[in-house]
C-alpha cells in the first residue's frame, strides 16, 4: 500500500531548467551561436559522466575567448529574475491537495543545495506542505546515487515499496529505481530530449493522471 509521495524539485515542482537554458541561449546568440537543448540537457540530470561545459562549448563554437566572470554575473542576474516569475508546474498543487486528503506523507528529494530548495518552496507557499525535505546538504552523494531517496524514505518512515517518486531527469529516475521505489517520469522542455525509458511510468505532466488513478496503477 502506498503511504508516501517523494518529489524531485528542479524541473518537477518548479521549472528552473528552461529559464536557465534560455538565459544561456541569450548569451550564445550574443556571440552568433546557438545552444542546442540536447547539449544543455546533459548537465541537468542527463548523463552522470558528462563533462559538458557551456563556457568551453561557447568558445569552441564562436572561436573567441570569453569573459567567464562577466557572463556568469549578467546571465545569473537575468536567470534569477526570470525564475522569480515562475509558478509551480501544472498538477503540483492538485497532487499535493489529493495526497493530503488521502493522508499520504510527502517529501522533496533534490540534488540542489538546501537554501535553493527551501527558499523557492517558501516563496511558492509550499514549504509547510512537505513532511521532509532532503537536499545535497544532507547526503554524501547526490543522484544518480540512491542516497537522497533512501534518506527521504527514512525521514518519512516508509519502505521503498510504500512510496512513489516523481522525477524529470534520467539521473533522478536511476536514483529512484536504485532505491527500489516506483518512479514516475514527468519530463520538462529540457529533459524531454533525454532517455527516460527506465522509469516505471511516464507522464506528460503531473496533471495528466489523477492521484487516485495512479495509486490504482501502482498498487495493481
Amino acid at each position: 500500500m502506498i503511504k508516501a509521495l517523494i518529489f524531485d524539485f528542479d524541473g518537477l515542482i518548479l521549472d528552473t531548467e528552461w529559464p536557465d537554458y534560455l538565459s544561456w541561449q541569450r548569451v550564445y546568440r550574443q556571440y552568433g551561436c546557438e545552444l542546442a537543448v540536447q547539449d544543455w540537457g546533459q548537465i541537468v540530470g542527463g548523463d552522470a559522466e558528462s563533462d559538458f561545459d557551456p563556457y568551453v562549448h561557447l568558445e569552441t563554437l564562436s572561436g573567441q575567448t570569453i569573459d567567464r566572470d562577466e557572463i556568469w554575473i549578467s546571465r545569473r542576474k537575468e536567470y534569477l529574475e526570470d525564475l522569480d516569475q515562475q509558478e509551480v508546474l501544472p498538477g503540483v498543487l492538485s497532487l499535493l491537495e489529493d495526497s493530503e486528503r488521502l493522508g499520504l506523507r510527502r517529501a522533496v528529494a533534490s540534488s540542489s543545495p538546501e537554501n535553493w530548495v527551501r527558499g523557492h518552496l517558501a516563496r511558492l507557499g509550499l514549504y509547510q506542505r512537505f513532511d521532509a525535505i532532503k537536499t545535497a546538504d544532507d547526503v554524501q552523494q547526490i543522484k544518480p546515487n540512491p542516497e537522497l531517496y533512501l534518506a527521504a524514505l527514512s525521514a518519512l518512515g516508509v519502505a521503498a515499496d510504500e512510496a512513489i517518486v516523481f522525477e524529470d531527469s534520467p539521473n533522478g529516475v536511476t536514483a529512484a529505481r536504485a532505491a527500489g521505489i516506483f518512479c514516475v517520469a514527468v519530463p520538462n522542455q529540457v529533459t524531454a530530449q533525454l532517455q527516460l525509458d527506465h522509469a516505471d511510468l511516464r507522464l506528460g505532466s503531473l496533471a495528466e493522471m489523477p492521484l487516485a488513478e495512479l495509486l490504482k496503477t501502482v498498487e495493481a
